[in-house]
């Protein structure tokens, strides 16, 4: 096979990005609800909705239970008329493949696995007076599990490689969603509990001590002090005698068999059909995000159990990428966890980012400029996006100038430090002073400062990105933002704006631009900063209306400073 002639992804001196048809290709991706996809009939009412929100990428189920109601016999009528659907429409597919895990859970196995524990036996959870739980998901513990979803996984696979490979429809596929055993730390069935007896992989042990100054910093943090101070000795022993009794050992115990059992799942997808494969994470949240105020329970809490122990959170994000090297990268799932820290932490050994399911509101849209500004971003995708109108759908404004600005986002992902992208939330009410934190860059021997756009009443929100365009010149794309620049020598007596003007995109293929108006006047408060306003800003009865609307949301920016002698 190939590898050039179908979705790929290639390293860049900045990070990763997808190559599509032999171009990089910028996803604007809306997931849908969790089984809209196992319906053509309905998704001939959603393919419009998405095309006008300016989604160019669909994600969307197949399921288990789906493609083999009958062991042995795979049925893809369904999922061939929806690949059809979007093709259509030249919308792209991310498959997430619901095999034997969903949210911590097995509901979308088919009835035969279901209802055979024997053959298929399930996770057992630790309850109160040493009951054990029957769970609602499979014990990864017994070989059948594997064996059985591998063979599907492979039907899948290789039957998107006959209908699909032509036509690149589907870019990618996510193993599973959002896996780990919900309601205790660790399976405690037969098989699991002889495991957990057993030495520590020496393999894991290994890793740990020898890589441990490159480990994700949350890793270190729940890591024993008992094993931290090996001091390059490799211990031997059960997962208690070498990591301590708790449930953070518990989580590493299910970590590593988790990351196993996908790697050997990755293995038989690309052995089939080598277009890239990731899996996604139910975050912990330990209610630290001070944007929401939603109890801890909400977001699944911060301990493993309360949410899936063994996923890939970022305290065991390094074991998931070391012992399930098939997949490609690890995927947040960012809904009340901080954005920009989580964006961070999953760029880990330079991974390539990729947001698969986030908030569809306003809150959510703004903050996508973060990832693909700041965090070159494949793609940051919100949720059950098609039951929203585009009229309603926060994300149809954002995609929309992305979408016409892709080329431009692109060239600046590849390159290290020429961009970065940002959001400003609404100004509290009765606030005294702004609580928006300027954004400071140094670039082409400037300090430039990122801040909300001036207004004389109330500010509005902004959105996002400045690319450096080399030199002196900066690209500004977004709203509600304005952009004061200062020389970073010490000799510079006077920095100002060389100019400001208004740019529409021309070709969207190439990124080409043309100067529609030039904004040295008041659209710069007399030379003070680049204004990119909102597109109704407030004049709080001020009875100049100096604060012009946005319009194309794209500018470039050229300042210049002076050095002068003394007279």
């Amino acid at each position: 096979m190939d590898i050039s002639s179908i979705p790929h992804l290639v390293k860049t001196e900045n990070s990763w990005q997808l190559i599509v048809h032999g171009k990089p290709f910028l996803m604007l991706p809306a997931e849908l609800q969790n089984s809209s996809f196992t319906s053509h009939e309905y998704m001939s009412t959603v393919w419009q909705k998405l095309v006008d929100s300016n989604v160019n990428t669909v994600l969307g189920c197949v399921t288990w239970e789906m493609i083999e109601p009958i062991e042995g016999r795979f049925e893809f009528s369904e999922l061939d008329k929806i690949i059809q659907g979007a093709r259509e429409h030249e919308l792209h597919v991310v498959l997430l493949w619901f095999g034997s895990f969903k949210n911590g859970l097995s509901t979308y196995v088919p009835p035969w696995v279901k209802t055979n524990p024997k053959r298929f036996p399930r996770a057992k959870l630790r309850k109160a007076g040493g009951i054990l739980e029957t769970a609602d998901v499979l014990s990864i513990f017994h070989p059948e599990t594997l064996e059985a979803s591998g063979k599907a996984f492979q039907a899948l696979m290789n039957h998107l490689k006959i209908v699909d490979m032509e036509f690149s429809t589907v870019l990618m596929v996510q193993v599973e969603n959002e896996t780990g055993l919900l309601g205790d730390s660790r399976d405690a069935c037969g098989a699991a509990n002889q495991k957990f007896a057993e030495a520590v992989p020496r393999n894991l042990i290994i890793f740990l001590v020898d890589t441990w100054d490159l480990l994700h910093p949350d890793l270190q943090e729940i890591i024993s002090p008992a094993f931290r101070h090996l001091e390059g000795k490799y211990r031997e022993g059960s997962w208690e005698q070498v990591f301590g009794k708790g449930p953070r050992t518990d989580e590493l115990f299910m970590v590593y068999h988790y990351a196993l059992h996908f790697n050997k799942i990755a293995i038989i997808g690309k052995f089939c059909y080598a277009i890239p494969l990731y899996t996604n994470t139910w975050m912990n949240y330990s209610g630290d995000n001070p944007d929401n105020a939603f109890p801890v329970v909400a977001g699944g809490g911060g301990m493993p159990g309360d949410y899936p122990s063994g996923g890939p959170v970022s305290n065991v994000l390094d074991i998931w990428q070391q012992f399930a090297p098939y997949l490609d990268f690890i995927s947040p799932d960012i809904y009340l966890n901080d954005y920009e820290s989580s964006c961070a932490k999953y760029r880990h050994r330079n991974q390539p980012l990729f947001i698969p399911e986030q908030r569809r509101d306003d809150y959510g849209a703004r903050r996508i400029w973060i990832a693909y500004g700041s965090y070159a971003a494949l793609g940051a995708s919100p949720f059950g996006i098609d039951t929203v109108d585009p009229d309603d759908n926060a994300f149809t404004k954002h995609f929309g100038l992305l979408k016409s600005v892709s080329a431009l986002v692109l060239e600046a992902q590849r390159r290290p430090g020429s961009s970065v992208g940002f959001c400003f939330d609404e100004l509290p009410q009765n606030a005294l002073v702004d609580p928006a934190r300027p954004i400071v860059r140094h670039w082409g021997g400037f300090e430039i400062t990122i801040e909300p756009c001036f207004v004389f009443g109330k500010r509005d929100t902004g959105a996002g990105m400045v690319i450096h365009r080399g030199g002196a010149k900066f690209l500004l794309i977004g709203w509600g933002f304005q952009v004061r620049a200062k020389s970073l020598s010490p000799k510079a007596t006077f920095t100002g704006i060389l100019s400001f003007e208004e740019k529409a995109v021309v070709n969207s293929e190439t990124g080409e631009l043309k100067t529609q108006r030039r904004l040295n006047g008041d659209e710069t408060r007399s030379g003070k900063f680049a204004m990119m306003p909102s597109e109704n800003p407030d004049y709080g009865g001020f009875p100049i209306s100096v604060t012009v609307p946005a319009r194309t949301m794209i500018a470039e920016l050229e300042v210049y400073s002076l050095e002068e002698d003394d007279e």
